[in-house]
């Protein structure tokens, strides 16, 4: 552990180097701290704080600048989460506030605020949807050959997808499937209703075309159940792109990817620790390198019974830490506020 004097320099250095992105000299560092020390003091401090590979040296500069290991110190022991300007409170709520139709278009809002408030890649994932009930389950012609399966459940999502039939199917199969599905399925969950289960139905019942019919409706129910990502503002991750051009095509191909995704936003930690929330990944201890300049921000948000979500922003590992996690620790308990509200309407 540092002394309390290394600690504030440390913390000096990180805020100073996040507002100008410039090495911090020792007299930078004096003219800021809350008690009076020599320059010589500082420059002693900075030298242990060096030795302990907490700051570094640029080669430009005789002035230092957060390693790794620093702002990581600074994270686990330094940094104290600010509050926001009431603005910044206001409009907050005031676009979670407008009427929504379905969760995942809550969630998709909640990853859009993230980023236009900050100007960093954010990332919102809905609740979990497993223990959701299936309500309803209609069939839609589009065409000859082309229907719309659409299934509803009581949290008031609707699920759709467009399949191209079998040329053999008929619409009396249809509307069998149909009627099966409103018998057998609705009232269960989502979590309920097993591959074993949905094709022991499907093939005892309708026959002939029951493959084709069977994969129709394993895809919305997958679909249906599966947690909803949503990332918004991916061009701020040029404003701290300094690969070549490859490297930045990689970066964008990422986030294409669920899995990948899901890798990245997977963290250790007790989301139900309200000392806390948010938890912190640094570039080195993120999944990629193309992220080695990278910090992401996670923290979950709980949704009584309807389950648990997540939220996060990637940005550069120099950010303002301070206010990200106040916002963030802000954000999370308002958007769940929002998401139990909407639930509530239809219990």
């Amino acid at each position: 552990m540092l002394t309390e004097r290394q600690e504030l320099i440390l913390k000096t250095i990180i805020k100073d180097f996040t507002q100008t992105h410039e090495p911090v000299g020792s007299k930078t560092v004096m003219s800021q701290l809350p008690m009076k020390v020599s320059s010589a003091t500082i420059r002693n401090e900075m030298a242990v704080l060096e030795e302990q590979g907490l700051i570094e040296k640029t080669h430009s500069s005789s002035g230092r600048i957060p390693s790794s290991d620093g702002y990581r110190y600074y994270l686990d022991h330094l940094v104290e989460p600010l509050q926001l300007p009431e603005s910044i409170y206001n409009q907050i709520v005031c676009q979670l506030d407008r009427p929504f139709h379905q969760v995942n278009e809550i969630v998709q809002e909640a990853a859009k605020i993230l980023s236009d408030l900050t100007n960093y890649t954010a990332f919102a994932e809905g609740p979990e949807s497993r223990h959701v009930l299936i309500t309803g389950f209609r069939i839609v012609p589009l065409s000859n050959r082309q229907v719309m399966a659409i299934l509803v459940t009581n949290n008031g999502n609707v699920q759709s997808q467009v399949y191209s039939l079998p040329r053999f199917t008929n619409g009396e199969e249809i509307e069998k499937a149909v009627r099966l599905i409103n018998d057998e399925l609705v009232g269960k969950s989502l979590s309920a209703v097993s591959p074993e289960m949905l094709s022991e139905l499907v093939n005892r019942q309708l026959g002939g075309n029951a493959d084709d019919l069977l994969s129709l409706l394993s895809d919305v129910l997958k679909d249906a159940a599966s947690e909803q990502m949503y990332v918004d503002g991916q061009i701020n991750l040029l404003n701290n792109a300094t690969g070549n051009v490859q490297d930045i095509r990689s970066l964008y191909e990422m986030f294409d990817q669920n899995d990948m995704i899901s890798s990245l936003l997977s963290f250790e930690g007790d989301g139900n620790d309200e000392h806390f929330p948010v938890q912190v990944k640094l570039g080195s201890e993120l999944p990629s390198d193309l992220l080695k300049n990278y910090s992401l921000l996670t923290a979950s948000y709980s949704v009584g019974s309807h389950g648990r979500g997540t939220i996060a922003l990637l940005g550069p590992t120099n950010m303002p830490y301070s206010q990200m996690i106040g916002l963030m620790e802000y954000f999370r308990q308002e958007l769940a506020k929002k998401l139990l509200d909407y639930y509530g309407k239809f219990q």
